[in-house]
């Protein structure tokens, strides 16, 4: 979802890439759901369902700004190396470059324009004075519980715009004196008190703290737990259509029905085990970004089959492709194992567990969460002491991850996995009774700004606002995720 699922951006991959760091391809996928029907069964082509096909009509592009680059025979040791370019990378070097701190970032191609299209809520942005990087916000947006019942959000939203996000961070790194250096890290290597990596250009650079920023397929961070993860999955297009059927002062967040499946026994019957919805953002009557998105799913539902799902969906409501101008490929790791903390390498995006396990949303989340580890790095680095080595990581884990935040973190986790195991049907009843909480609920809990004891409020609130159905769901479905929570919770607390 461009939107439950990540703020957007979240494995985020694009036709080119899609996600915090440049990824070409799909560096791992889990055992997919995959239909029983052979695989020489084809999509029914038609006017409906040639969109597939089209090339998006969008070109790469970099920007042509002036960056300080890093002299590699210039052997003075850097404090901190930030491995990718993404928002995740630039938001914290231009956060810890402000204490004075000698900050390199290092990536493939640190001009080239973000491919993802993200969204996020306007007050998020607002909050992290950001509100000047959206290139179009809708005052409202809109939940399609079933064929009779919708619900209207009276909270803005937005799609970031990336050009302008990106060249104020860039230009944040510039004057506080960040440098680049353009080329991929190959590997990261370790002694007491410094660390180095190489780069595929055959240079080795040396700091005191090693920041990996490059996204979920990333080598360099270590686990140990199985990453027993959910996975969100989409497709998304931005596309110029004949017409559409959505109103321009509000876009959609969650469309939940399928009548358009009617004809389609089989995606029927798959959809009301593991469904998928629309997110749609509507420029104007020609031009719309729409994604359809399963949620979370485990194992992960097949890139095919969400595909053939929204063939149905537009044919369905009588949008027309005229030309695909960019088109998503979009797989995101929800919930699983925090990495090992501490360890030498620290990580900040996709690959630190910041990915809001029950909605996949990332982007505002890690803007927001740039500056406290600015702060944790500052106060070693910065520091005339000069904290360095273990105590070094130690620190700047926990500054990431204190006690408070990973447990909070169990309780968003708890949620996927009551989410994964709710039908059609079951996920209807909880988001039609989600959306009737207080919005100072619903609103915390999709920004990851609930206390732990919110959150339980938001649990008896949520029980209080459900259907009988709901409850009986609540009930049968969550102790056994309850259960894993609670154990969770006393290991992280010891």
């Amino acid at each position: 979802m461009g939107t439950l699922l990540r703020p957007t951006p979240p494995l985020m991959l694009s036709t080119t890439q899609r996600s915090y760091s440049p990824l070409s391809s799909l560096l791992f996928l889990p055992k997919t759901q995959s239909s029983p029907r052979t695989l020489h069964h084809k999509i029914q082509s038609n006017k409906f369902g040639s969109f597939l096909d089209l090339k998006p009509t969008s070109k790469p592009e970099s920007l042509n700004l002036d960056v300080p680059w890093l002299n590699p025979s210039d052997r003075s040791r850097l404090d901190l190396i930030i491995i990718g370019a993404g928002p995740a990378g630039l938001r914290l070097a231009e956060q810890v470059s402000r204490y004075g701190i000698r900050v390199c970032c290092v990536d493939p191609s640190p001009l080239s324009m973000w491919p993802n299209n993200y969204g996020a809520w306007v007050d998020e942005f607002e909050g992290l004075g950001l509100e000047d990087c959206f290139d179009r916000t809708w005052p409202m947006a809109s939940v399609h519980i079933n064929d009779h019942k919708t619900k209207y959000l009276d909270r803005a939203y937005g799609r970031v715009g990336r050009k302008e996000l990106k060249i104020k961070l860039l230009e944040g790194c510039v004057s506080n004196g960040v440098k680049f250096h353009k080329a991929k890290v190959w590997k990261v290597d370790h002694q007491e008190f410094v660390s180095s990596i190489i780069c595929d250009d055959g240079n080795e650079l040396k700091a005191s703290l090693i920041v990996d920023a490059s996204g979920f397929t990333s080598s360099f961070i270590e686990y140990d737990k199985p990453r027993n993860h959910g996975y969100q999955i989409a497709h998304g297009i931005l596309a110029e259509v004949q017409n559409h059927p959505f109103d321009l002062d509000k876009m959609v967040l969650m469309d939940w029905r399928d009548t358009h499946l009617g004809n389609e026994p089989y995606l029927r019957n798959s959809n009301s085990k593991t469904p998928t919805f629309l997110y749609a953002m509507p420029f104007d009557s020609n031009l719309v970004f729409l994604e359809e998105t399963s949620l979370v799913s485990r194992p992960v539902l097949s890139y095919r089959e969400i595909k053939e799902r929204m063939v149905a969906r537009l044919r369905h409501l009588g949008i027309r492709v005229k030309s695909v101008i960019e088109k998503e490929k979009c797989l995101i790791p929800m919930g699983g194992p925090l990495p090992l903390i501490p360890q030498n390498v620290m990580a900040i995006g996709g690959n630190s567990g910041i990915v809001h396990p029950s909605t996949g949303y990332m982007v505002a989340r890690t803007l927001a969460l740039a500056p406290v580890l600015a702060d944790s790095i500052a106060e070693c680095l910065g520091s005339t002491r000069m904290i360095r080595g273990k105590p070094l990581h130690k620190r700047v884990w926990n500054g990431l991850w204190p006690i408070e935040r990973r447990c909070v973190r169990e309780f968003y986790s708890f949620g996927m996995e009551t989410l994964l195991k709710l039908d059609l049907n079951g996920t209807r009843r909880f988001f039609d009774a989600f959306f009737d909480l207080d919005p100072y609920y619903w609103h915390g809990f999709l920004s990851s700004r609930l206390s732990l004891g919110e959150l339980a409020m938001l649990s008896l609130s949520l029980f209080g606002h459900a259907s009988n159905s709901s409850r009986l769901d609540i009930v049968t479905k969550c102790p056994v995720p309850l259960v894993k929570m609670l154990g969770n919770l006393a290991v992280e607390t010891i």
